[in-house]
């Protein structure tokens, strides 16, 4: 499978992923005004609609990581020599894939200590299975991150691009 065939699926699933998450965060919201408004509340609106946010902004940030739409200071590396510029950027790769795995890590060791412990609102659901989005969401974020390097050091080594001339 080529890897553009690969990445394509990657960014599809992430989409779907996110637009699902959005659409039961909007339900939740809903419910919740709608419950309140008639003057009963739902016990679980407040734990179920963070968790759903949380889920969104690491599926999210994958998404963005998987479209190259995330924090990056283009003007500054295009500006650089051809080989400062994919030192730069190999750098860039490995501080983020590396914040990334520390994360990933971090978050399956979390797992393990929560083990025992369920919501508060809703004690049928355990912790661990919530907050596994922080190792699942690091893993896609890197595999994300990796499957668009070719690309990202395709850019970094063509040569130097003039800026506009103004008049």
């Amino acid at each position: 499978m080529p890897l553009a065939t690969l990445r394509l699926g990657v960014l599809r699933t992430l989409e779907v992923i996110c637009f699902v998450l959005m659409v039961a965060l909007a339900v939740v919201v809903v419910l919740g005004v709608v419950y309140r408004k008639f003057g009963s509340a739902l016990v679980w609106y407040d734990e179920v609609a963070s968790i759903l946010l949380a889920w969104i902004t690491y599926y999210g940030a994958a998404l963005a990581a998987c479209k190259g739409a995330h924090i990056a200071v283009g003007s500054v590396v295009d500006a650089m020599p051809r080989p400062l510029r994919l030192a730069t950027t190999l750098f860039a790769e490995a501080c983020v894939v590396g914040f990334f795995a520390l994360l990933g890590w971090s978050g399956f060791t979390i797992l393990e200590a929560l083990s025992y412990d369920r919501l508060v609102s809703l004690p049928e659901v355990p912790v661990p299975w919530v907050q596994s989005v922080i190792p699942i969401g690091s893993a896609l974020f890197i595999a994300a991150e990796l499957l668009r390097l070719p690309q990202v050091l395709a850019i970094a080594a063509e040569p130097r691009r003039r800026a506009p001339e103004t008049a």
